[in-house]
């Protein structure tokens, strides 16, 4: 799990709600017209800018990549493909089969090189899954990102319907609290839907769709690598672009090489 981005929503609700207690009382803030109009709207709203399936995969997407971490990153994933062009040249193609891949990208690719497809099938087979990958992502972002821009603008609609609630009702003192309320929550409701989710959830969907197009643009040329049975240093010196500068001090210029 992404403890960052748990702890991130986790903390920023308790800070607003032990402000509400140290003021108050939580029940004034629970108010179901407010819900119904900003989470309602706002994803009526988003709805018209997606289809239905793009919306509900966009959801899955979101919380399965954003609160789950994947721990593999660029340098350790040199090493493993460096560490599997070691068995291929000891032991062929064959003697991967019982080595044990977490990253399901690379496992895939490694299964394509020991079943012994040809070179231009395994790179456009595993370049239109990227490319797939990175375009579920790209739309993940963008119904967030659509989701944070209609939050705040219901919670502004919500604030418009309980002003004129209000003014229509002034003879009548008990109809003003309760308008007077929607007026106020719709903004509460929509800022923080917007700025602790939403917009959240959006940048890190961005954030992750780079490091999966570095990642998985190295395995595919790693698999490429080892399909062309390379040394583990040629190997090495292939994939050690994708690092940056400072990532490459621990790589030895005898392994590089």
């Amino acid at each position: 799990m992404d403890l960052a981005s748990i702890l991130g929503i986790v903390i920023s609700f308790s800070v607003v709600v032990v402000a509400i207690f140290l003021g108050g009382n939580l029940s004034q803030f629970v108010d179901v017209p407010s819900i119904l109009i900003v989470v309602g709207g706002g994803l009526a709203a988003t709805l018209i800018r997606f289809p239905l399936s793009g919306l509900l995969g966009a959801f899955a997407t979101g919380s399965r990549v954003a609160f789950k971490h994947k721990k593999s990153d660029a340098r350790s994933l040199i090493e493993k493909i460096a560490e599997l062009a070691d068995i291929v040249r000891r032991s062929g193609p064959l003697g991967l089969e019982e080595v044990e891949i977490s990253d399901p990208t690379l496992a895939k690719g490694v299964q394509y090189v020991t079943d012994g497809y040809e070179a231009a099938f395994i790179r456009d087979a595993m370049e239109r899954e990227r490319d797939l990958f990175l375009e579920r992502l790209e739309e993940g972002q963008r119904v967030f990102k659509a989701l944070g821009d209609s939050a705040p603008a219901f919670g502004m609609i919500g604030t418009l319907v309980g002003l004129v609630q209000m003014l229509a009702n002034m003879d009548d003192p008990s109809a003003i609290g309760p308008s007077m309320a929607i007026a106020l929550l719709t903004t509460l409701y929509g800022a923080l839907i917007a700025n602790v989710i939403c917009m959240p959830v959006a940048d890190k969907l961005a954030s992750k769709f780079k490091t999966e197009e570095l990642n998985q643009s190295l395995i595919i040329d790693g698999v490429m690598q080892l399909r062309g049975n390379k040394s583990p240093d040629a190997v090495k010196e292939a994939l050690i672009s994708y690092l940056p500068e400072s990532a490459r001090l621990g790589i030895q210029p005898s392994e590089a090489a």
